[in-house]
């Protein structure tokens, strides 16, 4: 049981940190940012408020109830690959926000998009719902890589 608790642990550890990590270079009021041409299918900005608590919330249910019940190996693989895409999406936020290199920042937002549905497969087959939880999440990162992409092409153009 011990190495569930610290299952536990690491996937709470992992949301935590791609939420402090994310908000420490996102930033949407910046200047720079406000500037930007935006693709036409952007959200309002009220659909980010409301989108990413249930993604840090979604996040941290899917991944504590999947270490107290996934075997070791899928559990492990879960973690690493949940470890693997929050560091492509912390990395998008770096490299759209600091350096503003919007191609790095699409491609690296669409490995993130593609990777989870290697997470959604897993938490699925531990049970339905639990992958069931995570579709809006990657449905959201696809709408996010998408937007990526459109404001790489509009500031090309």
């Amino acid at each position: 049981m011990g190495w569930r608790i610290g299952a536990v642990v690491v996937a709470v550890a992992l949301v935590a940190a791609y939420a402090a990590l994310s908000g420490f270079w996102v930033s949407t009021g910046s200047s720079w940012y406000l500037a930007l041409p935006r693709p036409a299918w952007q959200p309002p900005s009220a659909v980010f408020g409301i989108a990413w608590p249930y993604n840090f919330t979604v996040l941290t249910i899917v991944g504590v109830l999947l270490s107290l019940r996934l075997p070791t190996g899928p559990l492990v693989t879960y973690l690493v690959l949940f470890a693997v895409t929050i560091g492509f999406a912390v990395f998008w936020a770096w490299s759209f926000y600091v350096p503003h290199h919007l191609l790095i920042a699409a491609l690296s937002l669409t490995a993130c998009a593609l990777l989870t549905i290697g997470l959604v497969i897993i938490a699925w087959r531990a049970d339905w719902w639990l992958g069931a939880l995570l579709v809006p999440y990657l449905a959201w990162l696809a709408v996010a890589a998408s937007l990526s992409w459109g404001y790489w092409v509009l500031t090309r153009a």
